[in-house]
């Protein structure tokens, strides 16, 4: 059955979109058919961050109906499917937003998995993307700010009826400055999908213009979002921990496992 994910985070800057296409590429991967749409119409980064900032055809068309949706969709070298949005100021503000939910019916005919990378903040763009989408994964750092913000965004997707299916935490050090996975877990009240560690091999997939998933198959992020994606898929995988002693005990505690 076809499925919409919207990834939010609520705060921006926490490595959303970096996760959308590590989760994404993951997924085609393992075989599974996945179109990545960058839902962040006025500020889009999937593109550059792929190697397509300008391409004919963006998702701005196809929603001012200027374009069909099949037209907007290009392959990337990885072998996953991206829709990029336009990074011109003007085709972004022509758009609609809540075209969006038509859009991602139509999606849903033509991929068994779409994800939508949302715009940051928790204004109209993003609550667009939570619409169009059937379940919600968030991203955060662990940090207070970004915590309280991904809990605002949870309670929304809450008041609009839309699942949220997990949290995954990028940037993790486990430093004592950080808040701590059980405090992230009891405050946000949903299953830890993946931690993904502070890795330089992710900013340097960014200037390859790839996942890290195939730029450093073997780094820790990689391996982590490897693990994240196979959880998605209900999988019951355990949590591979890079640091050893207080935070495996601790992951413990709480009925995470780890190698």
């Amino acid at each position: 059955m076809a499925k919409v994910y919207a990834i939010l985070s609520g705060k921006g800057g926490v490595g959303k979109t970096t996760t959308t296409i590590n989760l994404g590429t993951s997924l085609n991967k393992l075989g599974h058919d996945v179109i990545i749409v960058d839902g962040n119409l006025t500020t889009p980064n999937i593109g550059i961050h792929l190697g397509a900032p300008i391409v004919p055809t963006t998702l701005n068309h196809v929603l001012n109906g200027q374009a069909k949706v099949e037209d907007a969709i290009y392959e990337h070298e990885s072998g996953t499917k991206i829709i990029p949005a336009s990074l011109s100021l003007k085709e972004s503000e022509k758009v609609d937003y809540r075209k969006l939910i038509d859009f991602a019916r139509k999606l849903k005919k033509i991929s068994n998995n779409i994800l939508i990378d949302s715009a940051a903040g928790l204004g109209e763009e993003a609550k667009s993307s939570m619409l169009a989408s059937d379940e919600i994964i968030i991203v955060t750092n662990p940090e207070m700010s970004a915590v309280t913000d991904a809990l605002k965004a949870i309670k929304l997707a809450e008041e609009l009826g839309k699942p949220v299916t997990g949290v995954i935490i990028t940037r993790f050090q486990g430093k004592p400055v950080e808040m701590s996975i059980s405090n992230i877990k009891d405050m946000l009240e949903v299953p830890i999908l993946g931690i993904i560690p502070e890795d330089d091999a992710i900013k340097e997939s960014q200037v390859m213009k790839n996942a890290v998933i195939f730029t450093h198959p073997k780094s820790p992020a990689s391996k982590s979002y490897n693990l994240t994606t196979r959880r998605l898929l209900g999988e019951n995988v355990k949590f591979e921990v890079h640091k050893k002693g207080f935070l495996r005990k601790l992951l413990g505690s709480l009925g995470i496992q780890s190698y």
